[in-house]
This record gives structure tokens, sequence and C-alpha cells, in this order.
């Protein structure tokens, strides 16, 4: 073998048949060994004997907000914070861009702008929106990973949300394309209805803001979305999955034979609707949080296997959009793209090895395998990218605002110890973060799905 450009020492490397000691030696952006006590040259070496040594985070779930909105993020920022948490790629959202990424065109500008600035992989979600149906195919050649669509107010005016209809006909194409489409999954009419109603009467507060969006509204989308994926045969994923019982209608409607996954996210593993009621803007999410009873359903189903994959939803806004009086009109979203690897690392169920392992499913594996990334994508094994986060599980630190990387400073977690410090991530065998700092210079390339015939 032809001497290595940089050789990983000694780590606890967490591949898809366990977590054992190995040296991953890496040449050209590949791994090319991973075996105990390699002999051999390499031009680098990082010591990694304390070191856990897991597949980089695919994070299938971020608003970077660029083009249009980079000053709420931007791909520069969000992917350098990404990079900070372990993370290796991302897909980007087709909102909150302006323009939204509902064609060729805007796919293009997108792309441009990511080229320039992002320092992990990336690939994009094409939206679905309701006069959009003839430009899904551009979209699918230009090599989104997926259609998302709302099913429900996006919060966005030039991203509109789409109705049973809308969403059948592009659930159809997206089937016959061999892509699938991701919904935001919450009844339009329900929280419609019941914002109305609170507006009526004056309330305007957290707590009826909770009200006004509650379990049933998330489960009433789902079962509409599962039926019109087993009508189409349209592979299926519904994100932000905020309860154990919309996981568990999707697991049944999984028996049926109809193509469904689902994602959950960080913030409703480790936050409950009395941390929104303590922090206010900056921990409202839509689905919002919910009760500690709902949380542990949520946990009892991702435990049960039935959770396929875990995004971030990292969806930030200045400052400004996260105070108001009524807290209807509070920008909902959390950033929280950073944090997410360490975070979890934190939570009860992912401190042994055997959370280790499911973690690294959860994040990675499971994402490059439903979205079918190229087979070098999302594990650590011969052959793959040498994507990688070394993360340092016998160090704590505190989330801090002079610590985040994001254009605006603020989390939900500031203030909490987190347990899983990331000493360094490596794309493709390139250095985007270490020991605190990111690279200067972007490393990002476009990710396409092999799309089947």
């Amino acid at each position: 073998m032809k001497s290595l450009d940089l050789i990983v020492r000694g780590g606890q490397v967490v591949t898809p048949a366990g977590i054992e000691q190995l040296d991953v030696g890496i040449a050209d952006g590949t791994i090319v060994a991973l075996e105990q006590n390699w002999q051999g040259n390499a031009r680098k070496t990082i010591e990694a004997s304390s070191l856990h040594v897991f597949p980089g985070m695919i994070d299938a779930h971020v608003h970077f907000n660029d083009p249009g909105r980079a000053d709420w993020e931007g791909i520069e920022t969000g992917s350098q914070a990404l990079a900070a948490g372990g993370g290796t790629m991302f897909f980007d959202m087709p909102l909150n861009s302006s323009p939204p990424t509902i064609d060729a065109a805007s796919f293009r500008v997108k792309l441009d702008r990511a080229r320039a600035s992002a320092v992990t992989d990336f690939a994009f979600w094409g939206g679905l929106v309701p006069d959009n149906l003839n430009d899904l195919d551009e979209l699918a050649d230009c090599g989104v990973i997926g259609f998302k669509a709302f099913m429900c107010n996006s919060g966005i005016d030039d991203f509109p949300s789409v109705d049973g209809r809308a969403l059948r006909a592009g659930m159809k194409r997206a089937a016959a394309l061999k892509l699938p489409v991701a919904v935001h999954a919450e009844s339009e009419s329900l929280t419609q209805r019941l914002t109305r109603q609170a507006a009526a009467a004056g309330r305007k507060g957290i707590r009826d803001y909770l009200d006004s969006r509650p379990i049933e509204a998330e489960l009433e989308a789902i079962r509409m979305a599962c039926d019109l994926a087993g009508e189409t045969r349209c592979a299926l994923h519904v994100v932000h999955v905020s309860c154990g019982a919309g996981v568990a209608l999707i697991a049944e409607a999984r028996t049926r034979g109809v193509d469904l996954t689902c994602e959950t996210c960080p913030h409703y593993l480790a936050l409950t609707e009395k941390d929104l009621e303590r922090l206010g803007g900056v921990a409202k999410c839509s689905p919002p949080l919910r009760t500690s009873v709902e949380q542990q359903q949520l946990w009892e189903e991702l435990l049960a296997g039935r959770v396929t994959t875990i995004g971030s939803d990292h969806s930030p806004s200045p400052p400004e959009m996260k105070r108001a009086d009524d807290f209807f009109k509070v920008w909902g979203g959390i950033s929280g793209a950073q944090h997410s690897l360490p975070l979890l690392l934190t939570l009860r169920h992912f401190e042994r090895a055997a959370g280790l392992d499911l973690l690294a499913r959860l994040t990675s594996t499971n994402v490059a395998e439903r979205f079918r990334l190229p087979p070098q994508k999302g594990r650590i094994a011969l052959g793959c990218d040498a994507d990688l986060a070394l993360i340092d599980l016998g160090r704590t630190f505190p989330v801090t605002t002079e610590g985040l990387l994001y254009r605006h400073r603020q989390s939900p977690y500031i203030g909490r110890t987190l347990r899983g410090v990331v000493v360094t991530t490596l794309v493709r065998g390139h250095t985007a973060f270490k020991s605190g700092q990111t690279v200067a210079k972007p490393l990002g390339q476009l990710v396409r799905p092999f799309v089947g015939v």
C-alpha cells in the first residue's frame, strides 16, 4: 500500500460491526485501512487513543436560508457550526431561501452559494408547492435529494402549503422519479381554527400557542400523508415528529407495506413545553415541544427502532424575530445544528456502547441509506469517504453564547453542560474543524442520490 495521507490511531471506532479500537488509514479522502496497529507510513497522524471516532453526522434537515436570507444564517456560518458539532454533510431545505428551491434556476443559485462557502458536503431538498408540479423533473435532474412539502402554513409567503389534491399529485410525480417526499405534518384546518379562536379571545401567550398546535393536529396530517403515500406508492419521510403517537402511526402504516420513515429532532428528546415556558421564543418550534409524558413515549418509540433518523431542524432567525408581545408572531425555529451530537450523547439512552451504535445509525448510516446516498457515505468502512467526528466522551463543556458559531448567537441550550467534546471533524479526510476552529476555505461538494431504475 502506498503511503497514507493521514492515519487516525487507536480510537474507539464506531463501525457497522460495533465499536473497536482501530487505526483508520486515509488516502485521497477515502478509508483504505481499518485495523489494529496498522503498520505503515502516513504524512500526518492524529493520536486518537482517548477519543471515539464516529461517522460524521449527516444532518438531513437544516434551514441555512441562503440565498436571500443569509442574514438569518447563511451556508458559511451554518456549515461551520455543523462541522463544530461533528457534522460532515447537510441537506438544506428549500425554504427559507429566497427564491425558494422550487425549480432548476433556484437550485443553481443555491448550488453556487454552497460551492463558494460550505465547509461540509451538502445536498438540497427541492420544494413541492401547489404550482410547481411541472418543475419536479428538472429538480430531479439537478440532483435534489427529494421534495419537501408543508401541510400547513410554512410562515414563508413564497413557499405555500399543499392541500390533499396537490400533495397527491406531487407524490405521484415523485414516485415516478423515484425520489422521496418529506412532509411537515400538521393539519392546516385544525391549527388555523385554533389560532383564530385564540386571537378572537385575545389569548396570545406561550400556553395559548401550545394549545393551538395539539398533538391531534400532527396525527391528523400524518394519517393523511400515510394514506396518500400508500395510494401513490411514494416513499414518504415525515420530518420532526414530536410525539410517540406520531411515530406509532407511521410504524403501523409501514406494516401495511407503505414506504415510510420518520425523523425526530434533538430538541424533542431534550426539551419539554416547560422549557418553552421558561425560555420563551428561543425554544419555539413547530410542531411545538411536548409534555414530559409525551417525550417519554417518543423515547420508547425511538428505542424500539421505529424512528429512522435524527435531524436538527436548525431554523435560525435574527434575534428580534424571536421576541414579540404576541407569542404567535415569534419566529418558530430552534438553532441547534452545532450541538446535536453532544446533546444526544448527554441524554440518558445514548450513554452506553449500545447507545453509541444507535446514535451513529440515527444520525448517519440510516440517513445515507434512506436517501440513497452513494455507498461511500454514512459508514466507517473500507472504501468509504473519511467523514469522521473525533469526540472525547470523557470531557464535558458548557454551552455559552461566546462558543456559538451561528450568525446569531442564540440557542435554548445555553447554560447546559454537555458531554462529548468534538475535537476534530474530517470531511473526506480534510480537516473541517479542529480544536475549536473551523477551516477558512470551503471544502463541500454536492452529493446526489443514487436513483435506481
